[in-house]
């Protein structure tokens, strides 16, 4: 049953939860229209339910139900030891059910990318549509140099020494937690220009912090393990998809370049991805966001820009 509780100070509100088969706390949070056509949002990395609200306008406008699921150990989720990313689907079965759907659209956005995958690999029967922006795919050494140096480092750490990455967990969660402004301000001067102006000009930038912020509240295990799991070979399961996936990428992305992009495109049989010459990770999702939940949900418009298709 979903639960919830009143705001605290200074901090978001308690968000909604179910509990599920194997007694987990499930965190969720609901935008846009209550009533309408259901797309399950996966957050990125690090990231919280939180994020997902900057979707909240377009998706009211155009009729979706836009329900961000917080992954086990980030936000209010409970921690799952030793998780893989084709658990996933698993828990956005017990939450769907716990919500009445059956049918409904599934979007991942950067580091949720892998796990909007992994459920049209293992729930296709349950999805309308499958969206991937800006995704990770499996790293290989030459993907890996492509990445920022913090998150090539990262990766790198996670897969030659996850002990000591998970040993420096409450460091993580100090760091994220309390310095989520500085992190995001970093960031900014590290991305190409389409992203630094949205991330010291406009809502987003404080949107992305708290959402950091938010993510690391009960502890940073959940970003650890994620790390872990993206560092290691992912298996064979992307290529036995079955159903159409759509992917859009930026070229001008430095944060997921979009070589990943090229990479999962590659790696999905029939995936439809479009291209953009000159957005970058954020740019993408707060430009073409409405473009790509029309799609999502069967309601197609036209392109706002002049992308590159393949």
């Amino acid at each position: 049953m979903a639960r919830d509780s009143r705001p605290g100070r200074h901090q978001p509100a308690r968000p909604a939860s179910i509990s599920t088969r194997d007694g987990r706390a499930l965190a969720y949070a609901d935008y846009g229209d209550p009533r309408g056509t259901p797309v399950f949002y996966f957050h990125g990395f690090p990231g919280s339910r939180l994020e997902a609200s900057m979707g909240q306008e377009a998706a009211r406008r155009i009729g979706v139900r836009l329900i961000a699921v917080e992954r086990p150990g980030f936000g209010w989720s409970d921690h799952l030891p030793g998780r893989l990313i084709t658990d996933w689907p698993d828990d956005v079965l017990d939450l769907a059910r716990a919500l009445g759907l059956t049918r409904f659209a599934v979007l991942g956005v950067s580091a949720g990318g892998p796990y909007a995958a992994a459920c049209a690999a293992r729930i296709p029967d349950h999805l309308t549509a499958a969206g991937i922006v800006s995704g990770l795919a499996p790293t290989t050494p030459q993907l890996l140099r492509e990445l920022l140096p913090f998150n090539r480092a990262g990766l790198r750490l996670a897969l030659r020494a996850p002990g000591v990455l998970a040993a420096a967990a409450p460091l993580v969660q100090l760091v994220t937690g309390s310095a989520a402004g500085f992190l995001v301000g970093n960031l900014a001067r590290s991305v190409a220009e389409p992203d630094r102006a949205l991330l010291q000009g406009s809502p987003l930038g404080v949107v992305l912090a708290r959402s950091f912020e938010e993510a690391v509240r009960h502890g940073a295990a959940g970003m650890v393990r994620e790390a872990i799991l993206f560092a290691r070979p992912w298996g064979e399961w992307l290529s036995s998809i079955g159903l159409d996936v759509w992917l859009w990428h930026g070229e001008r992305d430095r944060v997921v370049p979009a070589a990943m992009g090229r990479a999962m495109e590659r790696a999905i049989p029939r995936c439809h991805a479009t291209y953009y010459p000159d957005e970058g990770h954020f740019s993408l999702i707060a430009r073409h966001g409405e473009e790509i939940l029309r799609t999502l949900a069967g309601r197609r418009a036209g392109h706002s820009a002049a992308p590159v298709t393949s």
